[in-house]
């Protein structure tokens, strides 16, 4: 019973994978608006109402997809870190080159976390963790990086900015970023979003006709970035 029940475990993983390859393909073809089980199905050979035993909802079949691509592209960071020398700053490059990397690598799986919201569909609870790991992830190198940066069991940092910032800067620190101060966390969120918002002027074309190619653009705005959230220069 073991070996047949494990049999068939492999056969609907292999199956469940071969969904979401077709899916991704749907979606560089058709856009998330329009990915569809029934095509889904119909292009694997399967009965419409099989694939719903694999995914219940389109927004299921979505919900896979977008953990996915969080997690390729965490893991993927979390790789070039590894591989990135000790030095703050090179460890800065390191993330922010695979993250663009990764971007160009992936179109589609980037448009579909990064891009326009898909409409009617809502994320679930469960998206939250994987798309958490990235941001946790520069967080972390910007902690490391500062020198001055208390450990969290020391005394409270300095309060940062006032008013309903400030109390979002508390409760995010309180959440991910427990000893970094908070005008420290600051900067460090408005370069995630500089991050972002550069590789999808790139991956989307908005670059063309002034920082295309975007290799130098993008590696200066990179060390502008480190120098906004403190990590020490190089020599």
């Amino acid at each position: 019973m073991t070996a047949i029940r494990t049999a068939r475990e492999r056969a609907r993983e292999e199956l469940t994978r071969e969904i979401k390859q077709e899916a991704r393909r749907q979606l560089a073809s058709e856009g998330a608006q329009r990915l569809s089980l029934r095509a889904v199905a119909r292009e694997l050979g399967m009965a419409s109402s099989a694939i719903y035993r694999y995914f219940p909802s389109r927004d299921e079949l979505l919900t896979a997809l977008i953990v996915d691509a969080y997690t390729d592209l965490a893991d993927t960071a979390d790789a070039a870190l590894a591989a990135a020398p000790a030095a703050p700053r090179a460890r800065w490059r390191a993330l922010c080159g695979a993250v663009r990397d990764w971007a160009l690598a992936h179109p589609h799986e980037y448009a579909l976390v990064y891009g326009t919201p898909v409409p009617g569909y809502r994320a679930p609870q469960e998206t939250i963790e994987p798309a958490a790991r990235l941001p946790i992830a520069l967080i972390t190198v910007v902690r490391e990086g500062r020198p001055d940066t208390p450990e969290p069991a020391e005394p409270a940092v300095p309060a940062g900015p006032a008013g309903p910032l400030g109390e979002q800067l508390a409760r995010l620190r309180a959440a991910i970023a427990p000893g970094l101060p908070e005008a420290v966390l600051a900067r460090a969120a408005i370069a995630w979003t500089q991050l972002f918002g550069m590789i999808g002027f790139e991956l989307f074309g908005h670059l063309v006709g002034s920082f295309d190619p975007a290799d130098a653009f993008f590696a200066h705005a990179v060390e502008e970035m480190a120098d906004l959230v403190g990590l020490p220069a190089e020599g």
